[in-house]
């Protein structure tokens, strides 16, 4: 009995090995279909349509102008309007939760967290425009609040729980002897914080944070229902204040009314590579920082 027990888990371990080694070489498969085919599709452009035209600062397909400085433009816009919100946000969140809530505080901000990350982005996108909207219309003096800063203000929210869990998971990897030395060499426990166990979760944060703009980047819904979708070059400071229009906006609400394999088509194509490549640097640096936390954890615990 104990040896034909023994072959069973034997065959349970394989069967479940080959399923996990499956499942990671479908990923990769995957992955490796979407580069292929987006490459496929975009590269065209390349040759069909001049870089000055690409490069032009409109975006008025109708009358063959593809200019994607507009496009490219409003999306950083909107990642560092968002960014500026999440990262200050996020952080401080994760560091109270972690270091300083009490037992029965963190038991209900972890949940409400995880709740905000379910979020669907359609509902932010539907919040954005019969609440926040409105409120910056009425507040600065505006013709419509469908602006920049109402999508940075409900993408900063949508990346706030990615920060906050993979920070707050960073900060409770820190060895409790690093706050019990600090501590008993006389500093504070501000000063143990933002001294010593904020510093030595640094890796972990800053993955914490390439993740949040990643989210940022590959938004949709929402900044297309409150940014105003107008395809318009920054006016400095004052664009946070005017409509806007990003990357992943324009493919999304554009791509279901050209024909296949037109220069419109194409191009569309070329802007999804463009993000594509965005969020594959973005998530490659994050993995290598992620990567060399935990060398360094491993170093720390040996």
């Amino acid at each position: 009995m104990a040896s034909k027990a023994k072959r069973i888990n034997h065959y349970s371990e394989a069967v479940i090995t080959a399923i996990i080694r499956t499942a990671g070489y479908l990923s990769v498969l995957f992955v490796a279909l979407i580069s292929f085919f987006l490459f496929r599709e975009a590269i065209p452009v390349v040759f069909k349509i001049p870089a000055g035209t690409l490069l032009n600062t409109r975006w008025y397909p109708i009358e063959g102008l593809y200019g994607l400085l507009p496009l490219l433009l409003g999306s950083l816009t909107i990642t560092l309007g968002a960014s500026l919100i999440a990262i200050p946000l996020g952080l401080l969140t994760a560091v109270y939760i972690s270091e300083i809530a009490p037992p029965w505080t963190k038991e209900i901000l972890k949940p409400m967290v995880e709740i905000l990350a379910g979020i669907p982005s359609v509902v932010l996108g539907f919040l954005g425009i019969l609440v926040l909207s409105p409120f910056l219309r009425e507040t600065f003096n505006l013709p419509t609040g469908l602006t920049a800063l109402a999508g940075s203000i409900l993408l900063g929210w949508a990346a706030i729980p990615t920060i906050v869990s993979v920070s707050e998971d960073a900060l409770n990897t820190v060895p409790a002897s690093f706050r019990e030395a600090s501590l008993a060499l006389g500093c504070t426990r501000w000063q143990t914080i933002w001294g010593v166990t904020v510093p030595s979760a640094r890796s972990g944060i800053i993955t914490a944070i390439m993740l949040g703009v990643g989210r940022v980047i590959g938004e949709t819904m929402t900044v297309m229902m409150v940014t105003g979708n107008a395809p318009t070059m920054p006016a400095g400071l004052r664009t946070i204040l005017l409509p806007i229009r990003t990357m992943t906006a324009t493919i999304a609400s554009e791509m279901g009314e050209v024909a296949k394999g037109s220069d419109h088509y194409q191009v569309l194509f070329f802007i999804g590579l463009i993000l594509f490549l965005f969020s594959l640097i973005i998530n490659i640096v994050a993995f290598q920082i992620s990567a060399r936390r935990v060398k360094r954890s491993e170093r720390l615990l040996s």
